[in-house]
């Protein structure tokens, strides 16, 4: 199923804790689901099981977290290759990851480490991405992370940095609208003039979730309900972005499936009426 025949286009990440639940076939406001890659590579059991019986209801999305295309040692080739049984045994509509490292060439340190916004940066992602896409015969669509540290060999701003990559390596972004709030509030950018800058025509999905507020600073745990102020920057944006797959994401203290499907119909809400948003916006 293509993403143009999405009756809404407001999807779910897939949680095991939900697993019994989807299993009974229930009907959802869920358009599609994004499956995190790593767990179902490597899987024969339950989690295969379970990911095909979703599959043959709704399109699947496929979201990474350790292919670490940010090494200037390259991607692993054990690593690509289940990735791509995987894509065939599946046939998701997506294949993202993000634009991070994860460790060295036999270290995975299970954890999105920030890249500096470098030239020699740019080059790195760009080789690797084009190696990628030609491995899996397929574009790959890479994901904003958040950061809590930046370099000062940095030579460029954050956005400069994801639309040169994007442009001269041919991969789609998908733009986390929570990770550009976690990242204005920590490093005190203008969140609206990041939004501004990212070529939209470049993004091929969106991603909503919510951060933990530790006083001096926000963290990405993807544990709370979306934020009002990441809410308030998906309104902005709807109205350019309303052909879009966009997915809540929630990865700790994972609620009942019923309580995140409110947050998926109060998005199509938003993408409904985005029309009108646009006609009334006034700056976040």
């Amino acid at each position: 199923m293509h993403p143009s025949s999405f009756t809404h286009k407001v999807g779910l990440g897939l949680r095991p804790p939900h697993y019994t639940y989807l299993e009974q076939r229930p009907a959802t406001e869920v358009a599609w689901f994004e499956a995190t890659s790593e767990s179902y590579m490597n899987s024969r059991g339950r989690p295969i099981e379970m990911l095909q019986k979703i599959r043959q209801d709704y399109p699947v999305a496929l979201h990474g977290i350790s292919m670490n295309i940010g090494s200037p040692a390259g991607i692993r080739l054990d690593y690509l290759q289940k990735l791509r049984e995987l894509i065939e045994r599946v046939e998701p509509f997506i294949v993202s990851d993000h634009l991070s490292w994860t460790g060295t060439s036999d270290l995975n340190l299970h954890d999105l480490l920030p890249l500096p916004f470098t030239e020699d940066s740019v080059e790195t992602l760009v080789s690797n991405i084009d190696f990628v896409q030609n491995f899996l015969r397929r574009p790959l669509i890479l994901e904003n992370v958040s950061t809590y540290i930046s370099y000062r060999k940095n030579e460029m701003d954050e956005w400069d940095f994801v639309s040169e990559v994007s442009k001269r390596s041919g991969c789609g972004l998908l733009l986390d609208i929570n990770n550009v709030y976690v990242n204005s509030y920590n490093h005190g950018f203008d969140p609206q003039y990041y939004l501004n800058h990212i070529p939209m025509d470049r993004v091929a999905q969106i991603h909503l979730a919510g951060p933990t507020d530790y006083g001096g600073y926000l963290f990405d745990t993807h544990s709370t309900e979306i934020p009002d102020k990441v809410w308030d920057f998906f309104k902005l944006i709807a109205p350019r972005i309303r052909h879009l797959p966009v997915l809540i994401e929630r990865d700790e203290d994972i609620p009942d499936f019923r309580e995140l499907e409110t947050e998926v119909m109060k998005a199509v809400y938003i993408l409904e009426n985005s029309y009108d948003s646009e006609r009334n916006a006034e700056p976040v």
